[in-house]
């Protein structure tokens, strides 16, 4: 036994997998219920645009029984892919078996797969971190840093789809590691990525098999060769997996085709002045389904020539740099972690002699991982939230920078597995002195990231003191919409709004501000004590425990800021006033106001001056309903007997209604906007 403990390892060991220790289990459930499952499923309420649109989906999906096309107030709605909205269905139909049907329960119903989606995730990576690199520890630090992501977390309080995509990519990927541990990849493995993939392209489109097909076939590739990547990929039962994939995903693609054909004479293509030009649709005369799902959504979005182009792109310094800004405090670790897993000239030798060994085979596959989706739409359209797929390879890698800084030091990893017995912290490697060399080497690096981190989390916490003392408490209901500056050029990106903050405005975030400030300098500050005595693992926690703080204080900021991004206090004011027969409209596109169909429960909202964005192009079929209004038609409607409730931004454009032909009264404001009526409150 003692032998085995000393003896060099193979260059590809095959070590058991440690089991999760019952402490991780409960500490991950434990977390993900606080910040995810509890108070964060109930407020602030639904935003307005994509959040509520998504979940206004779901439940006219279950209004209309039609769970092939998608429809949001009424109009066909033919970008998403379907499963992120069969499932907030499912669960508003569950809630509503209990009896809770008010839109404030049905909004907490429609944020709860998302919430699973997170949950999926944290069990997937930690499982990922255990096995690839033999350490309870990893899978520990791997779930910490998923659930503590300001990324993971600020992105999951939108309904949109993409921690469905991060959770289908990390299980798709966790499959195929598996079969690299295995001499002859089991079935089990092969079907497993297989519906993995079938289900992340039910969630996002074809980026569910593109991304983890190439990161595979490029792994392949550089590890194996040419030829040596074909004779794998024919172990991986390709076909039986193409089978069973299309089984699962094809029929909604096909019935979704079949229920939206084309309509009319829709324009042909035109080649002018060098370049295809994209036809708009008319009345009546528009594509169907599979033109503006697979064309227009895919290959047209990706070429920056979608219609209708009511979209911007992130800058490509910005979206690169969001990885650091969505690990906080985490990617202070990132190139340290990077370094440690590529070292570039020794597995360039080593990738040309095929000599690499399971730990570097990790490495380089969790560094695809990461770089290939952030290379993806760098040459395409970028938001803020597209560097969340990249996001559990970097937590890996990070998760196991950190478990080999605790090598050789008080309190090693007790799980750790030898082969033939025993225990310790690394494996994959050529000699006990190389990693210890390694460890001592991360010991001192995080130790000069500690300081980084409390210099930095000081300097917060001076500017936050610096601005609860130069402000002073707001007056008692003041709208914080009338404190803020006004970007309108940056509002294209989806926390847009948020750059509006200037120093009067954070007088209305004391607290979260304040217990940011405390998180953060608290959490660095016992971060860097616990590392100077050598208490790594210890050190480690403190700063996971500073990070769940942060995101405390982020999540009151939210609430704090809700009034600007979402409508929902102005509906439950005037919800006791609205009857079945009144008209609600909104000036100006349907997602700056679609919280009101939510929480009004209606389907059926006018919208005067915004025919465009989501309900654009399903506007063009014959059946669509005639919900779009003009200046016009809106003023003949405004003088008759028909109650009109109006929805308009005070500070967006379109914020000046149209000449009307009657009094207007003021109804409800809040939030920079208000609602208007040609009739007073009875």
């Amino acid at each position: 036994m003692f032998l085995s403990r000393l003896r060099p390892l193979t260059l590809s060991p095959v070590l058991p997998t440690p089991s999760r220790p019952r402490a991780t289990l409960y500490t991950m459930l434990l977390l993900w219920v606080t910040f995810y499952a509890s108070f964060a499923l109930f407020a602030p309420p639904l935003l307005d645009d994509a959040d509520s649109v998504h979940a206004e989906v779901a439940r006219e999906m279950l209004l209309r029984h039609d769970y092939v096309t998608l429809y949001a107030n009424g109009i066909r709605y033919l970008e998403k892919a379907p499963l992120l909205y069969w499932s907030m269905a499912a669960s508003m139909k569950l809630s509503m078996l209990f009896g809770a049907s008010s839109p404030d329960a049905l909004a907490a119903a429609a944020r709860l797969p998302v919430a699973f989606n997170v949950l999926g995730l944290v069990l997937i990576v930690e499982t990922f971190a255990r096995r690839a690199f033999r350490s309870t520890r990893a899978g520990l630090y791997a779930a910490l840093i998923t659930l503590s992501s300001f990324g993971i977390f600020i992105f999951t309080r939108i309904t949109i789809p993409d921690a469905g995509v991060c959770l289908w990519i990390a299980l798709a990927l966790l499959f195929f590691w598996q079969t690299e541990e295995e001499d002859v990849p089991s079935r089990r493995a092969c079907y497993g990525f297989a519906i993995a993939c079938a289900l992340n392209v039910l969630t996002k489109g074809l980026i569910g098999i593109v991304f983890p097909i190439a990161i595979v076939a490029i792994y392949l590739l550089l590890t194996r060769g040419v030829r040596g990547a074909m004779d794998r990929i024919r172990a991986l039962r390709p076909m039986e997996s193409l089978l069973l994939l299309l089984t699962i995903a094809a029929p909604w693609h096909i019935l979704a085709a079949l229920a939206n054909p084309a309509q009319g004479h829709p324009a042909p293509f035109l080649f002018a002045h060098g370049h295809w030009q994209v036809p708009l649709p008319t009345d009546g005369n528009v594509r169907g389904w599979f033109w503006f799902y697979f064309m227009n959504e895919h290959l047209l979005r990706y070429l920056n020539l979608r219609v209708p182009h009511d979209y911007d792109t992130a800058p490509l310094w910005l979206f690169w740099g969001l990885c650091l800004i969505w690990l906080m405090p985490w990617s202070a670790f990132i190139f340290h972690a990077i370094g440690q897993a590529f070292s570039f000239r020794s597995v360039a030798f080593r990738l040309r002699k095929r000599v690499l060994n399971m730990h570097e085979r990790t490495n380089l596959f969790l560094i695809l991982w990461a770089t290939l989706p952030l290379l993806f739409f760098s040459l395409s359209t970028r938001q803020e939230y597209y560097v969340l797929p990249a996001l559990p390879a970097l937590t890996l890698l990070i998760a196991n920078w950190l478990a080999g800084a605790t090598i050789n030091h008080s309190r090693p990893d007790p799980n750790q597995a030898l082969p033939g017995g025993g225990t310790t912290v690394s494996f994959s490697i050529t000699s006990g002195s190389t990693e210890s060399t390694r460890a001592i080497y991360a010991g001192s690096s995080t130790r000069r990231v500690a300081v980084v981190l409390l210099v930095l989390g000081t300097l917060f916490a001076l500017a936050a003191v610096f601005f609860l003392f130069r402000t002073s408490a707001p007056a008692p209901h003041t709208d914080l919409a009338s404190l803020l500056a006004q970007n309108p050029g940056e509002y294209a990106l989806s926390m847009g709004h948020f750059l509006d903050l200037n120093a009067h405005a954070l007088s209305l975030f004391r607290l979260p501000l304040t217990i940011a400030a405390i998180s953060i300098f608290g959490g660095a500050l016992a971060h860097f004590l616990l590392r100077r005595r050598n208490l790594p693992h210890d050190a480690t926690l403190a700063l996971a425990a500073g990070t769940f703080g942060f995101l405390l204080a982020a999540h009151l900021g939210l609430q704090t800021f809700a009034p600007v991004l979402t409508s929902a206090q102005l509906a439950k004011q005037i919800a006791p006033q609205v009857h079945p027969e009144d008209l609600i409209a909104i000036h100006g596109e349907y997602e700056a106001g679609s919280t009101l169909g939510f929480y009004l429960q209606r389907t059926d909202i006018h919208i005067l001056e915004g025919r465009s964005s989501n309900l654009w192009y399903g506007s063009f079929f014959p059946d669509a309903s005639p919900i779009f209004e003009t200046a016009q038609s809106i003023a003949q409607k405004w003088s008759g007997a028909q109650r009109i409730f109006m929805w308009q931004s005070t500070t967006d454009e379109p914020r000046n209604l149209p000449a009307l032909p009657g009094p207007v009264y003021v109804l409800a404001t809040g939030g920079g906007k208000e609602i208007v009526s040609n009739q007073p409150n009875r």
